[in-house]
């Protein structure tokens, strides 16, 4: 409960839709995952709590007029304005494609692992919701899982936008009687909604890799010169964060792909890239500041707050972290000692789901 408070004020910080953590309450009850760990209950704040999970519970065991009240009542609570187009509810599904797209985007861009993307953990608000095995990838790989249950890697970092269109696409299915009354031309509406997801999520995740590297313009290779710096951090186990830092600081020198012919080929094209921006270098410089953080809730710092709070009672540890998390794109110097990726040694690194 305690990483639930952590990562989600994180996220908040970071920018990205989240639930909010209110309060966390022990319950003077002992949970048994590798040892015994204190219980806690978490008081979640969110936009509201109505999941894909919630319409496909209604849709299954609740009768048709309580299926239609659950999407009325989130059309009113999420998206008003869907009372201005011809079908409602194919608005509805619509509204949470693009919001699920874009949230994902923000998550890959960062570097977020949710860890147990199931239909339940897909809030309809376009909200982060539960953060139970949740964290944030170091060295950069696709394939990167943490969560103790996810043992074939369904919800891998790199799986994440597939996932969600998944999930999405058994949203559509609860919505079929409300779509249309022709079962087929429901399945058609839906269909074509759902194949939007992809390129609403390529714009918004595009459009943030731009602005990870000072773009502000667009050009065709501009895609390709991002995944083939992804391919290079892959290759040389690079991490994530800090690479993206370094070349926001001028200082390529600093990542683990400096000295490869590789890297130095792709500076010069990301250069070459750069100065054909319509503005001047310091607002470039301005726009990668914005969007690479400069820390992380790293997990090994985590584990350390964590540590601290459940065996020694001392909250200073976690307070700390907060602090430094609260303000990411600040880049200050006091910073710096958050910022260090973990030991080879602490390495890998395991999260549990927090029922």
């Amino acid at each position: 409960m305690l990483r639930e408070y952590i990562i989600s004020e994180a996220m908040h910080a970071l920018g990205i839709p989240t639930t909010r953590s209110l309060a966390v309450v022990a319950t003077g009850e002992p949970v048994y995952r590798e040892t015994a760990l204190p219980g806690a209950v978490l008081a979640r704040v969110a936009s509201s709590h109505v999941r894909v999970g919630t319409f496909q519970y209604a849709a299954a065991w609740g009768a048709p007029e309580a299926l239609k009240q659950l999407a009325d009542y989130t059309l009113r609570r999420h998206y008003p304005e869907a009372d201005e187009d011809g079908n409602r509810y194919l608005a509805l599904l619509r509204g949470a494609i693009r919001r699920q797209a874009e949230l994902v985007a923000k998550w890959q861009l960062v570097g977020f692992v949710h860890g147990v993307m199931n239909t339940d953990n897909m809030a309809l608000s376009g909200e982060t919701i539960d953060y139970g095995p949740c964290a944030f990838i170091d060295a950069y790989d696709p394939e990167t899982v943490f969560s103790s249950i996810d043992v074939h890697g369904r919800y891998a970092y790199g799986r994440q936008p597939y996932i969600a269109a998944w999930n999405l696409a058994r949203f559509a299915e609860t919505l079929l009687p409300l779509l249309d009354d022709d079962r087929n031309r429901a399945v058609e509406l839906a269909e074509e909604e759902l194949a939007a997801f992809g390129e609403w999520f390529r714009r918004h995740w595009l459009a943030g890799m731009r602005a990870k590297l000072g773009l502000s313009n667009e050009e065709p290779e501009d895609e390709h010169l991002a995944e083939e710096l992804l391919a290079l951090m892959k290759e040389h186990k690079a991490d994530y964060t800090n690479t993206f830092r370094a070349l926001t600081h001028g200082n390529p020198e600093e990542t683990a792909l400096h000295g490869t012919e590789a890297f130095a080929r792709w500076l010069e094209r990301w250069r070459a890239r750069a100065s054909r921006q319509p503005e001047a270098e310091t607002v470039s410089r301005q726009r990668m500041l914005g969007h690479n953080p400069a820390v992380i809730p790293r997990n090994h710092r985590v584990e350390e707050a964590l540590d601290a709070a459940v065996n020694r009672g001392d909250y200073r540890v976690m307070e700390r972290l907060l602090a430094a998390l609260s303000r990411p794109y600040a880049h200050t110097p006091e910073q710096e000692e958050y910022a260090a990726p973990p030991e080879p040694s602490e390495r890998p690194y395991r999260t549990f789901c927090g029922t």
